[in-house]
């Protein structure tokens, strides 16, 4: 079973809000001549490394719910200017929605069990064609 990784998307309001960061991202990308790859930098580097990226995702957790994730493709330790350890977790561009659960704020990142992860939306239910807001409110609520 893979493993996932949980963390706050910061400064996000919204599963659209880290769609545009990252579709950004990528046209700088893009405009620089990099590699289009999407990065998040991290501080501290997994120890499972080998279960996460053998399918695990990155949940993130937005305004207080698990809201989407990204599948992690790789994780790549280095060392930066400064000396201090630091990780880029390299994730597919495609954020999926999932059913929106409660999740209180953390720092750095959480290991998520498979077992434990929120479905995709789209799984067992029809909340796809609801609204953000409304499947955020109702399972803020206990509803979903």
């Amino acid at each position: 079973m893979p493993l996932h990784l949980l963390k706050l998307c910061v400064g996000a309001e919204s599963i659209r809000d880290l769609e545009d960061w990252i579709e950004e991202r990528m046209a700088q990308r893009r405009r620089l001549g990099q590699l289009e790859e999407q990065l998040h930098t991290t501080r501290m580097v997994p120890k499972r490394i080998e279960e996460i990226v053998a399918g695990g995702s990155l949940y993130w957790v937005i305004k207080g719910q698990i809201s989407a994730r990204q599948r992690l493709i790789e994780i790549r330790p280095f060392t930066d200017a400064d000396g201090i350890g630091r990780c880029h977790l390299v994730m597919e561009p495609v954020v999926v929605p999932v059913q929106p659960r409660p999740f209180r704020p953390f720092q750095g990142w959480r290991y998520l069990q498979e077992k434990d992860a929120p479905r995709d939306i789209g799984e067992g239910g029809d909340l796809g064609e609801m609204p953000e807001e409304l499947r955020r409110e109702l399972a803020g609520l206990g509803l979903l």
